[in-house]
């Protein structure tokens, strides 16, 4: 419930500090009064639109705080842990509002964004008025407040979590369709790329290799001539090794008379000839590698450029070709095994489908059940309402072609305000004093089952009095045992039977410098003097009083 409210600086009220209890509360005051800056002070801390009009003059800025009383389980407190905000049973909500337009929003004192505590203000708070185009007038609510009516929650989460289930599997269907479809629109890319990189007997490491043949290769087609000049100094018939073996040989016959002398030269000449035989070998392997096939550089060339080719076409590297290979080789499998995959998903996808129908089905049912009960409901509550031949309709439309999170159906709840005229939405058939008396009996009939904890109704009862505004005041009653109602009221029959009474007056400060809006609680003697007022309007009789006295008695 709300507990409390505070108020400061905002269009007449200077300063205001309200406490209230649960009950029915009835807020009373001459016209002019501020009963509607009261209830745009209240919007304004309930997440509504802020406006820098609402500062008083010559305040830098106005401030609401309204103090709510939750159980831990109320959606609003849900929310708040879900949003990180800090949970307690009492819930402060405050607004601020500067001159120049700005806006402050908390709750329990954490800044938070206008839509969060718009969004915690509308579960904690509804205010019902003739041509309000909130709260029960709006048709986007009418599934769930008829959902609650039939207590269908229980069926409406196992459409929830059959749709999600449903959505879910065709989600995954979708998307394997299009892996399936791209899969297939490359299958013969993918199969001809197989064939081509398979053909080539990829090797890891190949391209260095062929590079590194084919630049020695080359090095020795161009070392050839030098070679062949090679092979003539040192093995042509001027070769140095045979003249100088037959010097060696001469002085060595000399060397055996006179051996001191020869010995330095011989040691020499036989370094030269060991030094020429070592040369003579590394030609004879120069020689020996060079005999190789004639058409193999061109063979190597031929691989290392359509290795280079193939990476080219496939925008990697040659090493990279492997893995090309691979992943096309993975599509043609995704292909194959996508297919099989596929069939099993559109199995479930069928499946969650059909289960989602019937439970979509079963809800259905069980709504055209609780339509019917609801429209009973309200038209027991129109006779009293001088409606008795008004007309409450549950407009059930069913599509079972529509696959939704809320099922098959849309609702919209219409009426039929005298026999023989065409039933239609509440907002577009109904007058003001028809429509606040057709939202009453809903939300009486609704009090207990989906209703805020706060129920704010702003002169529902204008231009209803005697027997309709006696009728008015009991239904508030009602409602007020279940949820916490305040009511702005013209009418003596509903404000006589309120818990609590609050008069709203305007008064002129230091000698009327400035005039505000004040609430005053009323005692049972102020409230006597109230309801006379409102019986017998600017002046005050004896007869007013003691017919106010009779009234509170009554309904008492």
């Amino acid at each position: 419930m709300l507990s409390a409210l505070s108020v400061r600086n905002i269009v007449l009220i200077d300063q205001l500090d309200l406490a209230f209890e649960d009950g029915l509360i009835v807020l009373t005051g001459e016209t002019g009064a501020g009963k509607s800056i009261l209830l745009d002070a209240l919007t304004l801390a309930l997440g509504g639109r802020g406006d820098q009009s609402l500062v008083r003059e010559g305040a830098d800025s106005g401030q609401v705080v309204a103090v709510f009383m939750v159980d831990e389980t109320h959606p609003a407190r849900v929310l708040l842990r879900e949003s990180d905000i800090h949970d307690d049973a009492e819930l402060i909500l405050r607004r601020v509002q500067h001159s120049d337009g700005r806006t402050r929003a908390m709750i329990n004192d954490q800044p938070v964004s206008a839509g969060l505590m718009r969004q915690i203000g509308s579960m904690l708070v509804e205010i019902h008025g003739q041509h309000d185009d909130r709260a029960l007038v709006d048709v986007a609510t009418h599934r769930s407040l008829l959902d609650a009516h039939g207590r269908l929650e229980d069926l409406v989460g196992a459409v929830r979590d059959a749709y999600k289930v449903h959505a879910e599997a065709a989600s995954a269907e979708r998307a394997q369709a299009r892996t399936v479809e791209q899969a297939a629109r490359e299958e013969e890319f993918a199969r001809h790329a197989v064939d081509e990189l398979s053909a080539f007997g990829l090797e890891e490491g190949e391209e260095d290799r062929l590079s590194d043949r084919r630049h020695y290769l080359m090095q020795l087609e161009k070392a050839a001539d030098e070679v062949r000049d090679a092979d003539e100094i040192l093995n042509g018939p001027a070769a140095p090794d045979a003249a100088l073996g037959t010097l060696l040989r001469r002085l060595q016959r000399k060397a055996a008379t006179d051996g001191a002398l020869f010995q330095p030269l011989l040691d020499g000449l036989e370094e030269s000839l060991d030094a020429i035989g070592r040369a003579q070998q590394a030609l004879e392997q120069i020689q020996r590698d060079m005999d190789f096939d004639p058409h193999e550089l061109e063979k190597v060339e031929e691989r290392l450029f359509a290795l280079r080719a193939l990476a080219r076409k496939h925008g990697t590297s040659c090493d990279g070709l492997r893995d090309v290979l691979a992943r096309y080789q993975a599509d043609l499998e995704t292909l194959q095994s996508g297919e099989v995959l596929l069939t099993e998903l559109k199995k479930k996808s069928r499946a969650a489908l059909d289960a989602y129908h019937k439970a979509a089905g079963a809800l259905s049912s069980a709504r055209s059940v609780a339509a019917e009960s609801l429209s009973a409901a309200v038209h027991a509550e129109l006779p009293d309402l001088k409606l008795g031949n008004a007309r409450f309709i549950v407009d059930h439309q069913v599509d079972e072609s529509r696959e939704a999170a809320s099922g098959y159906d849309q609702m919209a709840f219409h009426v039929q305000t005298n026999p023989g005229t065409a039933a239609g939405p509440m907002m577009k058939v109904a007058s003001g004093g028809e429509l606040s008396r057709f939202l009453l009996a809903l939300k009486v009939v609704l009090a207990d089952r989906g209703s805020a904890p706060v129920l704010i109704f702003d002169e529902i009862d204008t231009g209803v009095g005697g027997a309709v505004a006696d009728a008015m005041g009991r239904r508030l009653a009602r409602l007020s045992e279940t949820v916490q109602v305040l009511t702005v009221t013209h009418a003596p029959q509903v404000a006589a039977r309120a818990d609590r009474h609050m008069l709203i007056e305007k008064q002129l400060v230091d000698e009327g410098a400035f005039t505000r809006t004040h609430v005053r609680p009323l005692d049972e003697k102020g409230r006597g003097e109230e309801i006379a007022r409102m019986l017998a309007g600017a002046e005050v009789t004896e007869e007013a009083r003691a017919a106010a006295r009779r009234l509170i008695s009554e309904v008492g």
